[in-house]
């Protein structure tokens, strides 16, 4: 059985020896497909189309070195190497501001040491032109861009060993998967250190409880979740966050391995996976303290006595969930069928995998407890985080209009030989903010 270089050459040699093909008539053209369909084996229409586009020819020119001359390469890979150092060092300019650059400044780096290039390299180097410069660049450009596009992952080896479950995986039992997330109050800016919300929920109950800490170490997150931990009437089995490495790190994992807790994750950008604690964060925590700004140790103080003392207890004792049931799909529309409504409080009582013993300490609380007191201090809480926004808000501007003040005085007009200064300016120059 011929291969096909030997079949190029067999086809190469007929047409040639005929004395061409497309000059024959159609009888003497299909003895020659005739026969060499029977030396070749291949299918006669395949055999027509290498005919008609040449493409023996060009196999058999590139077979025999006759297609083209290549040219060989100048510009080698250790001298495109060395046009990117250089290129770096220049802070990256475009091919026609890097070459009188190349002009000028070649020798001057060579001889301070800072790149070692042989006398043919650079002669080479000061030849290149602009486009060559921008041609030889592109992959390397390309290599950055994908490198900013995908960058790497900090902790690649533990998210392997954390699993992915999907929201129907994680199990409904009383503590079989606590769902939690992290909740930024950082206003309209993230710039600088701000509160964040640890938001935590039990799928089976219902039940939420979240604790404030500053920014997002693992330190502090760690210590949230373990405070968080002792509120709730029964231990975890299980936690499912995000992929946010406030929460995938080692921190967290050893912690996990310690208290013996299983340990899942979510898709990537995947909120479905979260769908528990999203909704929680939404009812619990922004409708609750807004969107707002909190940056300061009074607000974190507010918002954790907020959490601990008034909203958890009102949320798990006296808030009902309706749970869902059933869902299924007829036609164009879905059916869902919901279950009766109860709080998380009366939840855990049904379950009988919570010890009596917990169920007589957490009736006692319940009965201590006054609804519309826990509503009036969930407000009080909310007036002082409010109060204390707009504290700061009105210093700000006061602050930024006295900066603008300060600004003018070089061209404060004059009368009578005096600088007219705004008497609020005088004032505060007298008096600062901190003083008072």
């Amino acid at each position: 059985m011929l291969n096909m270089k030997e079949k190029n050459k067999v086809l190469f040699a007929m047409i040639t020896n005929a004395n061409g093909y497309h000059l024959k008539s159609k009888a003497e053209k299909s003895k020659l497909l005739d026969e060499y369909c029977r030396v070749s084996g291949q299918h006669r229409k395949a055999v027509i189309r290498k005919i008609k586009n040449g493409q023996y020819i060009q196999t058999m020119k590139r077979e025999t070195g006759d297609l083209k001359n290549i040219r060989p390469c100048v510009y080698t890979h250790d001298l495109v190497s060395l046009l990117i150092d250089i290129w770096e060092i220049f802070d990256r300019p475009c091919g026609q501001r890097l070459k009188p650059l190349l002009q000028t400044e070649l020798p001057r780096l060579r001889d301070s040491g800072e790149i070692i290039l042989s006398t043919e390299a650079m002669e080479k180097l000061q030849k290149i032109s602009a486009r060559s410069i921008d041609a030889k660049l592109v992959s390397h450009k390309e290599k950055e861009r994908l490198n900013r596009k995908y960058p790497k992952k900090l902790h690649p080896l533990l998210y392997q060993k954390i699993p992915v479950k999907l929201s129907h995986e994680q199990g409904r039992g009383v503590g079989e998967t606590i769902q939690i997330d992290i909740v930024e109050h950082c206003g309209r800016s993230p710039e600088g250190p701000f509160i964040n919300t640890v938001s935590t929920t039990d799928i089976g109950t219902g039940w939420w409880e979240g604790r404030a800490v500053f920014g997002k170490e693992a330190k502090n997150v760690h210590k949230a979740l373990f405070e968080v931990a002792q509120r709730y009437p029964f231990p975890w089995q299980e936690i499912h966050p995000d992929n946010g490495s406030e929460f995938i790190n080692e921190t967290i994992y050893n912690y996990t391995r310690e208290q013996s807790i299983k340990f899942s994750r979510s898709r990537p950008y995947g909120k479905n996976d979260n769908c528990f604690i999203e909704q929680k964060n939404s009812t619990h925590v922004r409708k609750i303290v807004g969107h707002q700004r909190y940056d300061t140790t009074s607000q974190l103080i507010i918002l954790n006595d907020l959490y601990s003392r008034y909203l958890g207890f009102y949320k798990n004792y006296f808030q009902p969930i309706i749970p869902l049931l059933k869902k299924e799909r007829i036609g164009g529309k879905l059916k869902r069928q919901y279950g009766k409504a109860l709080t998380p409080y009366h939840n855990v009582l049904a379950s009988p995998k919570v010890p009596p013993e917990k169920k007589a300490e957490m009736t006692k609380i319940y009965q201590s407890l006054n609804p519309a007191e826990l509503k009036r201090q969930i407000k009080r809480a909310q007036d002082m985080l409010c109060k204390i926004v707009k504290q700061r808000e009105m210093e700000k501007a006061v602050t930024k209009k006295l900066e603008l003040e300060v600004k003018d005085l070089p061209r404060v007009l004059t009368q009578k030989g005096r600088k007219l200064i705004n008497p609020m300016v005088t004032n505060l120059i007298a008096e600062p903010m901190g003083v008072r």
